[in-house]
């Protein structure tokens, strides 16, 4: 019990950022939930609902290269302070257009690359910040955790955004994501301190040439290079399934919004119990193997099982499958990152992964 309290103590400050980041992640989850139920209803069309998520991530994938030297030479907590709060007034702005009858789907278009820039700069910032608030040895187990509080969202985003909207419309959704918005700011701004090394790159040195440091690291680091390009090439395929899924939910056969949430449920739930075998089992020999078998028992089971599926059981067992070993994968592949990337450079080399890893995400989409 002492060490579970010990524990508990030395990672005080990131339980803090932790559980209000979380919090306010279920917020932003709901709102982009409702806001693709309302874009295939007033467009249905897959394309159209599928755009939604390019317009997010065509701003973090072109900046992300330039943003991590920003991270780096910038205060952590002033920058995700910052990203948050004009995120914040995107969110506003779609509760305006709501209120005033005239928001349009290209309105949200704009309003999801705004908020697609800000995750740019704010993302590898907060990577750093949980670096620095942890020890070494609890780069796994905190990993577990994250995905926990992910697969908790997932399974409850589908329930209570569609009980908000049942009962007070969607424009409660909003009201509740500002809320959580509010208590996560409060709780970085006051209650939490990240501290700084010393070791960031000076304002003296030029811009591109601190951009230019975190690629040559990474290029002379072929292992993590050649890693990350592979995972590159699983989220084209990734994204074309995330695309197709809400659209086949909502227009196949056997499927309708409540099976959707019913699907994103289990899923929620397979990921839930990936994240706590994650959180308790000990450090693998070899991280990329663990990574390279979740990825392939994911993708030859859930894949499959949709296209061939006509019903909600079947849909859901392959969600479980295809879910429960990701967790795994990501606390692996997080855990590899900190582990191997210098603290002072890892603003810069995630933002260059960011752009590497992820540059085929709103091409699947498309």
């Amino acid at each position: 019990m002492k060490k579970i309290f010990d524990s508990i103590a030395e990672m005080g400050s990131f339980l803090a950022l932790w559980s209000s980041q979380s919090f306010s992640a279920l917020g932003s989850a709901m709102t982009a939930y409702a806001l693709v139920i309302w874009s295939y209803k007033q467009e249905g069309s897959a394309l159209m609902t599928a755009l939604l998520m390019v317009s997010s991530y065509a701003p973090y994938v072109i900046f992300s290269i330039f943003a991590g030297t920003l991270s780096d030479r910038w205060n952590k907590k002033t920058v995700m302070l910052v990203c948050d709060s004009i995120a914040a007034v995107t969110t506003v702005a779609v509760l305006i257009l709501l209120e005033a009858e005239k928001l349009e789907i290209w309105h949200i278009y704009i309003i999801n690359a705004i908020g697609g820039l800000m995750n740019t700069v704010q993302q590898p910032a907060s990577e750093v910040a949980i670096t620095r608030l942890l020890p070494k040895k609890y780069y796994q187990k905190v990993g577990g955790l994250r995905y926990f509080s992910n697969s908790l969202n997932t399974i409850f985003t589908p329930m209570i955004t569609t009980a908000f909207i049942g009962f007070f419309g969607m424009k409660s959704v909003i009201f509740f994501d500002l809320i959580t918005f509010s208590t996560a700011f409060i709780v970085l701004l006051l209650f939490i301190k990240i501290p700084e090394t010393g070791n960031e790159p000076t304002h003296s040195e030029k811009y591109l040439e601190s951009v230019k440091k975190g690629i040559k690291w990474l290029t002379e680091n072929k292992g993590i290079l050649y890693l990350i390009l592979f995972l590159s090439s699983i989220n084209l395929v990734a994204s074309m399934y995330d695309a197709a899924f809400p659209a086949m939910m909502l227009s196949r056969n056997g499927g309708s919004e409540r099976n959707m949430g019913v699907v994103n449920t289990v899923i929620g739930i397979s990921s839930l119990v990936g994240s706590i075998i994650a959180s308790v089992s000990k450090a693998p020999k070899n991280r990329v193997k663990v990574i390279c078998n979740c990825l392939l028992f994911s993708m030859s089971t859930e894949n499959l099982m949709l296209a061939l599926g006509r019903n909600v059981w079947i849909w859901s067992i392959a969600g479980f499958l295809g879910w429960i070993a990701i967790p795994i994968m990501n606390t692996n592949l997080d855990a590899l990152m900190r582990l191997n990337i210098p603290d002072e450079m890892q603003g810069r080399i995630y933002s260059v992964r960011n752009s590497l890893q992820f540059f085929t995400i709103p091409i699947g989409f498309l």
